[in-house]
């Protein structure tokens, strides 16, 4: 299959869903493409750039005008121009989970769980806790308890502070003695890996045929480029988050996770750079193009 056919295939299986979600994938654009690069631009660039997933203007305003009534985006005017970024909570959001979208699965784990006690918070508080913790991989242990072997301690902690609970909340360590089968049998509890499993091997399936393309010698143009990074990692980051990202002591056999990884990983290295072309071409801030992406960006997947 050619890498044309293939690119051409994930925008059609995109369009053909009983739901055409513009808000999301313009959400993978900002924290993909736009955030490292200055985070800023104007509306109309974002209009032609969506015009590759089969989505009109009219669409690319509205669902641009809930982004900023949900808080994600703020607009400034130039002229008549509208020019948009993320806000600071929009911000602080892309930065956390660019941190599981980018980064290396578990390959290391000391046996110890880290647990989040809500019985001193007020229901409104718990359900918000039990949310925003969600999207770190915490699952339910108990009624009042949340767990995660490895979480990120640095995103746990900005997630607290952001919700106003990081000083009526308990965090407790504690260290696995014994008892592997029962950990894993815990772990089937707290989360639906079964699921993540089945669409971690739906994802490999989809994107597979333009990852097999290209490692032909096949090169896509620029602008298919950018619409097979955009779809990569606005798929990608669906799963994940879902996925708990536990280690791999506590995965069932086979976890479909790693293969889904290295596709990724492998398929983003080899588009990146033509598809950063392309924004060079057509996104535009008040101050001209886009600046080149920031240092950090390099170091996703392991380095580009």
């Amino acid at each position: 299959m050619s890498v044309q056919r293939a690119c051409q295939q994930l925008v059609e299986e995109f369009r053909s869903r009983p739901t055409l979600r513009a808000g999301s994938l313009i959400t993978t654009v900002f924290g993909d493409a736009i955030a490292p690069r200055g985070g800023t631009v104007w509306l109309g660039s974002l209009i032609r750039a969506m015009a590759g997933f089969g989505i009109n203007e009219r669409l690319v305003r509205t669902s641009v005008f809930r982004l900023a009534k949900d808080g994600w985006l703020q607009s400034r005017q130039a002229g008549r121009r509208s020019y948009y970024s993320l806000t600071d909570e929009g911000r602080e959001r892309f930065e956390l989970a660019t941190h599981r979208i980018y980064g290396a699965p578990v390959d290391h784990w000391d046996g110890k769980w880290h647990l989040l006690l809500l019985a001193g918070l007020d229901t409104a508080d718990k359900e918000a806790v039990r949310k925003e913790c969600g999207w770190l991989g915490f699952g339910t242990l108990a009624a009042d308890v949340l767990a995660h072997p490895t979480p990120d301690l640095g995103d746990l902690d900005v997630t607290l502070r952001r919700l106003g609970v990081d000083d009526a909340l308990v965090v407790l360590s504690g260290q696995t003695m014994r008892g592997d089968q029962a950990m894993r049998a815990l772990a089937h509890s707290c989360w639906n890996l079964d699921d993540i499993d089945r669409r971690y091997e739906d994802f490999v399936q989809r994107f597979r045929p333009v990852y097999k393309a290209l490692s032909g010698g096949a090169r896509p143009t620029a602008v298919e480029a950018f619409i097979i990074r955009t779809l990569l990692i606005q798929e990608y980051r669906k799963i994940l988050l879902r996925d708990p990202w536990l280690p791999a002591e506590l995965l069932p056999a086979g976890w479909h996770g790693s293969s889904a990884y290295q596709l990724c990983r492998n398929l983003y290295r080899d588009v990146h750079e033509q598809a950063d072309n392309w924004l060079d071409e057509v996104m535009e801030t008040a101050d001209g193009p886009l600046p080149p992406p920031s240092p950090a960006f390099r170091q996703r997947f392991g380095g580009l």
